[in-house]
């Protein structure tokens, strides 16, 4: 494709930890898909990725140990940036056919804003006039902080569709009418996928947004309104990519997945039967407990639903809750609903938030062991504190950091709700949950 060349860029990740579970720049895929289909040539280079070998990537996740930030001194981990190296990726750059008139780079956790900061500077170093614009979690959720230390050139808050491809004439005087109507998700040109190395696992979005509120999670704050895809639509769009790659794994990135069920996931499921296109299906964002009953297991059976995950976030119910999507009996029915359909106990793996604010051992404990007792597999998911949340006036309030000023301590590896951390307290909870005490 001839025209103008835009760059989209996925930074690393500086973090003690990271796992490449079914994690994917889908925000920025479907922007190179919108400026693609609108005349731009593109490129995408993925900084969170596997090295590649004979073409395919290969191996864990590199890490390359780095200097652990002041804000983290005395911590006893070892902190690092996972990814690409910076030589693979200067390679990539003088690698490109022609200078980029533009850099686009996304972020996600507010506290990975390091390897943003890294992955920019590289960017300029090679292309100083080339005009760096932010966008993503962080720089929605962090604006300012954005602003005053990711090194772009501006930065976009909320989604990016709407508003690109004026963005873009104003950098570079290109008036480029939008391919497709931005507002409408049916619309919307298909996510650059293609774009990335790695085609095992297919990232879907069947809707935008949420019709929950939980108070710990930003998912309306990045997408104020909710809006679905029609069934016929999301069916097409794994039948194009099942036939241009001939993939079989697909993770959904939908946060209420099965909401309203019958006009929206049961019908995809059973365009996708229909068609016999032998898919696997992957939960990573959690399911609605209380939507899993005996039809629903049995769908998900039927269709391959291969990893399973519940949002369930504690079985404490009353007013220490920190949410009421989930009522009393919704996990009993769901868990039975699904060993009933023929799941395995460890195929059915239950998110429990710790490191809440104000939140007790013994209601972890509790969780752990009720979950296992119903025949499910506890999964410990550590809480952290997102800025604008309903949660996030408490977390700051609680926290033995200063939350507001640095997004570093919103990292959930140094739990900064909990006054009293210790790892001998996290490794006990979390061998509980791997059943091995």
């Amino acid at each position: 494709m001839t025209g103008p060349l835009v760059l989209c860029l996925n930074p690393w990740v500086y973090d003690f930890a990271a796992h490449d579970f079914y994690a994917r720049p889908l925000g920025l895929l479907y922007l190179a898909g919108l400026l693609r289909a609108s005349g731009f040539r593109v490129v995408c280079i993925d900084c969170a990725s596997r090295p590649l070998n004979g073409g395919k990537p290969t191996g864990k996740l590199p890490k390359e140990l780095l200097p652990t930030p002041a804000a983290f001194r005395g911590l006893p981990r070892r902190y690092g940036r996972y990814g690409i190296s910076p030589a693979d990726l200067k390679q990539r750059l003088r690698r490109l056919p022609q200078p980029p008139v533009a850099i686009l780079v996304t972020s996600l956790m507010t506290y990975w804003y390091p390897g943003v900061q890294a992955t920019i500077a590289l960017a300029r170093e090679q292309f100083p006039n080339v005009p760096i614009i932010l966008g993503g979690i962080y720089a929605t959720l962090c604006p300012e902080h954005a602003r005053r230390h990711s090194g772009a050139d501006s930065v976009i808050t909320g989604s990016g569709e709407a508003n690109i491809l004026e963005i873009l004439k104003d950098i570079t005087g290109i008036d480029v009418a939008p391919a497709v109507h931005v507002p409408d998700p049916d619309n919307m040109a298909y996510p650059a996928w293609d774009l990335l190395s790695d085609h095992r696992v297919l990232p879907l979005l069947t809707s935008r947004g949420c019709p929950l509120s939980c108070p710990y999670c930003a998912s309306r704050l990045l997408e104020p309104q909710y809006r679905r895809r029609r069934p016929e639509n999301v069916i097409s769009e794994l039948v194009y990519w099942r036939q241009r790659f001939g993939m079989a794994e697909v993770a959904f990135y939908d946060d209420a997945l099965l909401f309203e069920a019958e006009n929206h996931l049961f019908p995809i499921l059973e365009g996708v039967l229909s068609r016999g296109l032998l898919l696997r299906f992957h939960t990573p964002n959690g399911m609605h407990v209380g939507l899993i009953d005996s039809r629903m297991a049995r769908w998900l059976k039927r269709a391959n639903f291969a990893t399973l995950r519940l949002g369930l976030e504690t079985t404490v119910t009353g007013a220490t809750r920190p949410d009421r999507k989930v009522q009393s009996g919704d996990l009993e029915r769901a868990v039975a609903a699904l060993r009933e359909a023929g799941y395995a106990s460890q195929e059915i793996g239950v998110y429990l938030l710790i490191g809440l604010p104000h939140q007790e051992d013994a209601e972890i404990v509790e969780s752990i062991r009720q979950v296992r007792r119903l025949g499910a597999t506890p999964v410990l998911t550590q809480y952290s504190p997102i800025p604008h949340t309903a949660l996030w006036s408490e977390a700051v309030k609680v926290s033995r950091y200063d939350l507001e000023a640095e997004p570093l301590y919103h990292n959930n590896s140094i739990f900064p709700c909990w006054p009293e951390f210790s790892w001998r307290r996290y490794t006990c909870l979390k061998n509980l949950a791997m059943g091995k005490v």
